[in-house]
């Protein structure tokens, strides 16, 4: 299920929370009406509510790092990527390989990060990870005739080693950090705090329109964690132009 569907269905239950309160005057009978009864839910309530608050700013906080810190990882690997081209290019001729080698890498993994249709981007792609190991191999491979190719052999070898620790941390943050069930419950606890307003707001149009207006905010929020906590998929993806930059780069 989409992010979208997802905040839409959070907004509904919500939203139904809120109306089936005011309706609780009609089922309820008297003696559970009291100023009494109300005082104590609306105790409970709020106990829920700044349960429900951090809960909601956690999550929050916790899909926008993981969305911050995937778009820093794939502009730092790109620029690796664009390190590593420039210094086989300094190498010489010779490096010629090697460049070919990783200009196919390259162009494999934006096709890896942005796939065409609707297709599920997949970092961790065998053959891509093979091309960059034989970037690595034609590196290691290369015969340094002074001190400066050998500098810039042994940086491109650097280089290497930490695109290759790099992709790893890209392939670990494509999955979720913002556990379903967590989110569940953050719903459930907000239409029970719904509910309650119901009980206790008067029945009338105005209510029941800033009802509305309230859960589909709740729900909007609900769709910006799954859409940040899902960096390469959805509405709200990275951007691969960093990648497409450096691509053309080494097209020159």
């Amino acid at each position: 299920m989409n992010s979208i569907a997802v905040g839409l269905l959070v907004s509904l239950s919500i939203f139904a929370g809120g109306i089936g309160g005011l309706y609780l005057h009609r089922v309820l009978p008297a003696s559970h009406q009291t100023r009494e009864t109300q005082d104590v839910v609306r105790l409970g309530i709020g106990m829920i509510s700044v349960l429900a608050a951090l809960v909601l700013g956690l999550l929050i906080a916790t899909a926008k790092g993981s969305y911050d810190t995937t778009d820093r990882a794939v502009r730092t690997y790109a620029a690796e990527l664009a390190l590593l081209n420039e210094t086989l290019r300094d190498y010489g001729n010779s490096a010629s390989v090697a460049r070919d080698l990783l200009r196919s890498y390259t162009d494999r993994l934006i096709r890896d990060i942005r796939p065409a249709g609707d297709a599920v981007p997949n970092l961790n792609d065998g053959d891509a990870a093979q091309l960059l190991e034989h970037v690595r191999e034609q590196v290691r491979a290369l015969k340094p005739i002074d001190d400066g190719q050998k500098w810039l052999r042994d940086q491109a070898l650097t280089i290497n080693v930490e695109l290759l620790r790099e992709r790893w941390l890209l392939i670990g943050n494509q999955h979720q950090s913002v556990s379903p069930i967590v989110l569940g419950i953050l719903a459930s606890w907000v239409t029970l705090i719904f509910v309650s307003f119901g009980f206790n707001a008067p029945r009338n149009a105005t209510v029941a329109a800033a009802f509305l207006i309230c859960s589909l905010s709740i729900g909007g929020a609900i769709f910006l964690i799954l859409e940040m906590d899902r960096p390469l998929t959805g509405i709200m993806r990275i951007s691969d132009a960093p990648m497409r930059d450096v691509i053309g780069q080494m097209n020159w």
